[in-house]
């Protein structure tokens, strides 16, 4: 599934690290509640999003590792995207984002992958606009892909692609949880014993019967 978002934050173009930091904590502690791990697979970030998510206090119980394939090739060598698909779309592709993000996941024996690959610049690629980025997750229920057109410097680019990235992993994350909540539920209500016949019922028989034996005995 892909969706497309837009990006300017903020809007001078600083680097907002403050972001980055609260996007990865909260992604961290809540798969550390859910007994999951995480592997990132990056392009353009080149070691940022690994950066981020490292710099929180007890990541260890769930951060995997993480791959940076900068160049096109290593996107297939070591992160197992197709080598038909590169060849075809090229690095900057929603599809080949959302294979980075599954890559990384396997080779890094993780339950959720997230992925980064776009252009930030200063130049176009392949004739990509400075600013597309795909960032992708893979988890136990499937992937994601959102497109973002970033604003800004190759700094700011690069940096707001790691908050893009783990605010999709977190509303992935979330998705989960409702998904489960509502599996819980159902489950829930499907271990209730039916209702017996109500009395209303037994007694509306023995009525009829009762009626029946009198008027036969007035017979």
């Amino acid at each position: 599934m892909e969706r497309e978002a837009s990006s300017g934050r903020p809007a001078d173009g600083a680097v907002d690290h403050a972001a980055a930091g609260s996007a990865a904590a909260g992604v961290v502690h809540r798969l550390a509640q859910r007994h999951e791990t995480l592997a990132t697979a990056e392009s353009l970030t080149g070691g940022l999003l690994a950066a981020s998510i490292v710099d929180i206090a007890g990541v260890s119980g769930i951060y995997r590792g993480g791959l940076v394939v900068y160049a096109t090739e290593l996107k297939g060598t070591l992160a197992g995207v197709p080598a038909d698909l590169l060849s075809e779309r090229g690095p900057v592709d929603p599809e080949v984002a959302t294979a980075l993000a599954e890559g990384g996941r396997q080779r890094c024996g993780a339950d959720w992958g997230v992925a980064t690959t776009g252009v930030a610049g200063p130049e176009p690629q392949d004739g990509k606009p400075v600013g597309l980025v795909y960032v992708a997750v893979a988890g136990p229920n499937g992937a994601e892909v959102r497109q973002l057109a970033l604003s800004g410097g190759r700094e700011h680019v690069r940096a707001a692609a790691v908050i893009e990235a783990l605010r999709l992993l977190a509303e992935r994350i979330h998705a989960a949880d409702a998904a489960e909540a509502a599996a819980a539920d159902t489950d829930a209500d499907a271990a209730v014993p039916a209702a017996p016949e109500t009395g209303s019922q037994t007694a509306a028989g023995a009525t009829r019967d009762g009626a029946g034996t009198a008027r036969a005995g007035r017979r």
